[in-house]
């Protein structure tokens, strides 16, 4: 009988041990920078938990928690990445048809994250089969309002834009907790190795094209700077010779008014003075005399050129010295 009781005892003892072991190792949880948390009473979300550290709740089975990460996430559509670097695709998920009844190829990757985390975990089983349904319903949506030359060539950055606009309508309306970042197209090709390396030369000629015209506004814009440079030194030219010719009339101005102030008081003077010295400007070689006529019926010669002086001959000198 002692013996029934002592195990009882011993019973009661371990099983005291293991529930106050679960309390213990289930009444408090860390929570990372990079994670949030959300806490479960009953199978019931009750709070989420986005502050990092050390957190307490009641014991399981009580309360319970699930941890999910802050961090971006990939999907990967059309192919796979696998952890050796390979790369699996496909072809069956990515074959679409363009709006001018062509078929392509299309691979991208979605950049999303948790937002809500409440959300996520009830609002639906599976919400990244959810996502990738999404996603290939807005790509081929996109693709099946595009051309072919547009999916293939420049026209890549506008069904980028438009995929992630249409993919963030679709996920708001399922309302799974999930936030679309942005989507990026991998690949887009045809098929037909033929076609294909006939876009490719269509390419490859665009992006020569763009090159030249690069180069030739490249080429402008030096020419436009240079010639605006000409422009202005042709202007400063200009206003600095306009300075110069201003002075220079303001001068030969000056001079006027002193010569007709002159000529005011001696006319006839003033006159010779200027046909005078006309006269010299123009002939500058020219031997000029000044004829005046007395009326006694000769004519008298002045001549207005320098004094020639010639210098005294040998006998002269000799002369002068022999009368000293």
């Amino acid at each position: 009988m002692m013996s029934v009781k002592r195990t009882l005892m011993w019973v009661a003892l371990i099983l005291m041990a293991v529930v106050g072991i679960i309390v213990v190792t289930t009444s408090w949880y860390t929570v990372d920078e990079s994670e949030q948390a959300v806490v479960i009473t009953f199978g019931q979300a009750d709070e989420t938990i986005q502050d990092s550290g050390l957190h307490f709740k009641l014991p399981w089975p009580v309360q319970a928690v699930e941890i999910l990460s802050k961090e971006t996430y990939s999907l990967q559509f059309g192919y796979k990445q696998n952890p050796d670097g390979t790369v699996e695709a496909f072809d069956k998920e990515t074959k679409m048809i363009t709006g001018d009844e062509n078929i392509v190829l299309t691979d991208l990757v979605v950049q999303w994250r948790i937002v809500e985390p409440k959300k996520y975990l009830f609002s639906s089983q599976e919400p990244r089969a959810i996502l990738h349904n999404a996603t290939s319903s807005a790509i081929r949506s996109i693709i099946g309002s595009s051309t072919i030359d547009e999916a293939l060539t420049d026209g890549k950055a506008d069904i980028e834009a438009e995929t992630r606009e249409l993919l963030v309508s679709l996920i708001e309306k399922y309302d799974i907790g999930i936030g679309v970042l942005g989507v990026k197209l991998q690949d887009v090709e045809v098929p037909n190795a033929e076609v294909r390396a006939a876009f490719t030369d269509v390419t490859d000629a665009r992006e020569t094209k763009n090159t030249k015209i690069n180069e030739a506004e490249k080429y402008e814009n030096q020419r436009v700077s240079e010639a605006v440079g000409e422009a202005a030194a042709i202007l400063s030219k200009a206003k600095g010779e306009k300075a110069s010719r201003i002075e220079q009339a303001t001068g030969e101005v000056a001079l006027f008014n002193q010569l007709y102030d002159e000529y005011r008081l001696n006319k006839d003077i003033t006159r010779e003075r200027l046909v005078l010295e006309t006269l010299e400007a123009v002939l500058p070689n020219a031997q000029i005399y000044i004829m005046n006529d007395d009326g006694s019926g000769t004519m008298k010669y002045l001549p207005i050129q320098p004094m020639q002086t010639t210098p005294p001959s040998t006998e002269e000198k000799k002369e002068g010295s022999k009368s000293e």
